[in-house]
């Protein structure tokens, strides 16, 4: 695992009405703020990476479908730099995922259906000076692998 980052697991309620399940609440001993809260999907076999931020945490959990999400720490100084970890996520395994500023993380959609994910970053999306730091998904200086055998 990568230094700082969380797994959370979450649980669905279920009964003759259907289901609920809180992703996130401002008393969790996780939460880290507040920005704004979005959507995001990913087609079928669709590969979204790779991005960092320097100061906003993401909380993510996907909502519909299964992932595979990679982790690449670039982070100076961090006990985990140079490491990569990777998570298959989803209806079938329901956790929130707390990513720290710094580490880079990317998706893909491994279900036939498209995948949605929500997140509730720390903070809101800067249109004219974003917080962003992308690489290619294909990095050779990352190396992830992005089928979703673990090897």
């Amino acid at each position: 695992m990568i230094d700082g980052l969380k797994v959370i697991p979450l649980v669905q309620h279920c009964d003759d009405r259907g289901r609920v399940m809180e992703i996130l609440r401002k008393d969790d001993s996780h939460f880290a703020g507040f920005g704004q809260a979005y959507f995001s999907s990913i087609y079928p076999g669709v590969i979204k990476a790779w991005h960092a931020h320097q100061k906003q945490t993401d909380c993510i959990s996907v909502i519909h479908g299964m992932a595979k999400i990679g982790f690449f720490d670039d982070r100076p100084g961090s006990p985990t730099r140079g490491k990569t970890h990777g998570l298959v996520v989803g209806e079938h395994h329901r956790v929130l995922i707390q990513i720290p500023p710094g580490i880079f993380h990317g998706f893909k959609a491994i279900s036939p259906e498209e995948v949605l994910l929500i997140n509730l970053p720390s903070e809101p999306y800067n249109r004219k000076n974003p917080d962003e730091i992308r690489r290619p998904w294909n990095d050779p200086a990352i190396g992830f692998e992005w089928s979703t055998t673990f090897r």
